[in-house]
């Protein structure tokens, strides 16, 4: 699949246009629809959303879908492939929709997928999409933006789990008899 250079020079000039201009519901869908993104009526197309750039074609938006802030819907990864997004579907600030080459990728009517969320195959209708939650692994003792140093900041984390540590290299610790379990970490 090539393009002339001209059209794919033209794409890309329009896609950086519609990326950063105002008019989530209009001028954004507009530019988006003359790139060869195929969008249906009432989607709303957040600041800084990356739709598929060197191959828009591939890229299908049904009615009433919201692309929110800083998303990116790519269809063309080593090979093409087919993106198609709604109807009725949101699709959350900094999500990432990555199609598979020579696959399909729907997301069903209804669905949304929350934000920061990876999605790489396809979405059943009506269904919550949701990034794991990061897990906490320190205390703050001293605020980032205290006056002093970072070096500071740094120094006040503690860590919410004891840091395991390596066996001795000499053998087992003479606190544990040889062939004996240890307890799991909590």
């Amino acid at each position: 699949m090539t393009k002339p250079f001209l059209r794919r020079a033209f794409n890309r000039v329009l896609h950086l246009i519609a990326r950063h201009s105002p008019g989530a519901m209009t001028l954004r869908p507009f530019l988006h629809r003359l790139r060869g993104v195929k969008i249906g009526k009432n989607v709303f197309i957040g600041d800084d959303v990356y739709l598929e750039n060197e191959f828009p074609e591939l890229v299908e938006i049904l009615d009433n879908t919201t692309l929110a802030i800083r998303c990116v819907i790519i269809a063309h990864t080593q090979g093409g492939g087919r993106v198609t997004i709604g109807p009725d579907v949101l699709v959350g600030t900094g999500a990432l929709v990555v199609c598979p080459a020579g696959k399909i990728l729907n997301i069903g009517a209804g669905a949304v997928v929350s934000t920061g969320s990876l999605v790489t195959s396809s979405v059943a209708p009506r269904t919550l999409i949701a990034a794991p939650r990061s897990p906490a692994v320190g205390r703050i003792t001293v605020l980032w933006n205290e006056p002093g140093s970072f070096e500071r900041f740094i120094a006040g984390i503690r860590p919410l789990r004891p840091a395991k540590t390596e066996p001795d290299a000499e053998g087992p610790s003479s606190e544990t008899p040889a062939g004996a379990s240890q307890p799991p970490d909590p």
